[in-house]
């Protein structure tokens, strides 16, 4: 580390105690962008670093609910606006327990350069709620989500910040904070990303991260000359990002050997095919039930309260929550041979497992490249939206797969080393000159 990173990092931590995953994703890209800011003499006078890494505007909030035993909750309510340098605030909600203000200052951070790099006018924000919609009802998830809405709606808007879903939060919430903000606002307008079809949601919306993993991926092996096609495949998580991701590893030729949840890990070496894929949608989505079910119906291994990386492959994406693969995981799937981890979540691979990807030469997209397919298409909703039109599945399909690439190379003009990419000093580079430049172009505001 050097001193100048250090400095800063120290000065961060100060202001911004008992966080310890902003550190971590602010480390990371100051990490990769500090030679730029000492060589940037308009950078270091309009201090950006100190500006980017500064929210625009926290927002807390207390969220009063009535249980179906009539007894009133209270969880706490959170909006972090980062930065509004590209566009509108835009970046997902996340209902869990594991929600603190630190855990939505790291996404929302995040969330900047991820956006930055999609090429589209959108700024970095995240919010969410420490409320846990598991062994909730309808009826209480609903409640508690017109609630939480009854006092976000006032900061929200379709030129100021558009939320969208994250974990915990999928079409069911989305629909019940919607149909709130439409009451309190007396408008239906494009406020909210993840919405129903029928309502002025986007095709391809609920498949577009693990899509978009999927083909940053093939990107990264197109430049070997290799593919996505025979591979051996695992992938952590069991949510739409995983089993999307899944969908489109096998619509390419690979065979995705091991998917996970809070129970553990499968391990189906025949590959979780079209027919499994679509049992696991229906468990997870609709039954909200375990992978032990999976294990159970298909007579395969499951490893309990555990991850996959024990399990030889080519390809891994880590597509659950943040930190979830460190460094001895890590040297143990190198270990095994793969050779390219593409993450599907944000974070989810600790400094130590980033540092030994990196070592070993290993194909290494962070999240805020390869996972940004759903906030592009988010973005792409908005499109939608604003010209109420509705495009079609094919159409939609396109342009994200044209925004994957465009992002993958950018990457590469940024990372390159030699013949070797470091994808995340390419991510980290480009997304902040890019929102360093606009901050620049506005004035010290």
């Amino acid at each position: 580390m050097s001193k100048a990173v250090e400095t800063f990092m120290a000065d961060l931590i100060a202001k911004n105690p008992s966080e310890p995953q902003f550190h971590q994703a602010v480390h990371e890209v100051v990490e990769s962008v500090m030679p730029i800011v000492e060589t940037t003499p308009a950078f270091r006078q309009a201090k950006i670093l100190e500006r980017i890494t500064e929210p625009e505007r926290v927002l807390m909030f207390r969220v009063p609910w009535v249980d179906d035993k009539g007894q009133v909750q209270v969880n706490r309510g959170f909006r972090v606006q980062l930065n509004s340098a590209l566009g509108p605030y835009k970046g997902g909600l996340r209902f869990h327990s594991t929600v603190t203000l630190g855990v939505l200052k790291f996404l929302g951070f995040e969330q900047t350069f991820k956006n930055a790099l999609t090429g589209l006018p959108m700024g970095g924000g995240k919010g969410g709620s420490d409320f846990d919609a598991r062994g909730k009802s309808d009826m209480e998830v609903m409640r508690f989500c017109q609630s939480f809405m009854m006092e976000l709606f006032r900061h929200i808007g379709p030129d100021t910040d558009v939320p969208a879903g994250d974990l915990g939060v999928g079409g069911r919430e989305i629909g019940y904070l919607f149909g709130m903000y439409k009451k309190l606002r007396n408008e239906f307008t494009g406020v909210l990303t993840g919405k129903g079809l029928d309502w002025g949601g986007s095709l391809i919306r609920t498949e577009a991260t693990g899509y978009g993993a999927t083909y940053f991926a093939q990107e990264m092996l197109a430049v070997r000359g290799d593919s996505l096609k025979g591979k051996t495949v695992i992938v952590s998580g069991a949510g739409n990002v995983a089993l999307h991701t899944v969908e489109k590893v096998n619509e390419l030729g690979g065979k995705v050997v091991s998917i996970c949840d809070y129970d553990g890990a499968v391990h189906d070496p025949d590959g979780i095919d079209a027919d499994k894929l679509a049992y696991t949608k229906e468990l997870v989505f609709n039954k909200r039930g375990s992978l032990k079910q999976y294990a159970e119906k298909y007579k395969t291994a499951f490893l309990e309260r555990a991850q996959p990386w024990t399990i030889p492959c080519d390809v891994a994406f880590p597509c659950a929550a943040e930190n979830t693969l460190n460094g001895d995981q890590a040297k143990l799937l190198i270990k095994n041979g793969c050779f390219c981890v593409v993450e599907g979540a944000n974070m989810p691979t600790t400094p130590e497992g980033v540092t030994a990807f990196l070592e070993a030469k290993v194909l290494f997209a962070p999240g805020k490249a390869a996972n940004a397919g759903g906030v592009a298409t988010s973005g792409l909703e908005m499109a939608q939206n604003a010209m109420h039109l509705s495009w079609g599945r094919e159409e939609v399909d396109q342009r994200l797969h044209g925004i994957m690439k465009s992002i993958h190379k950018t990457c590469v003009e940024y990372g390159k080393e030699g013949n070797f990419v470091n994808y995340v000093d390419g991510a980290n580079r480009a997304g902040f000159i890019k929102v360093a430049n606009a901050m620049i172009a506005q004035g010290i505001v």
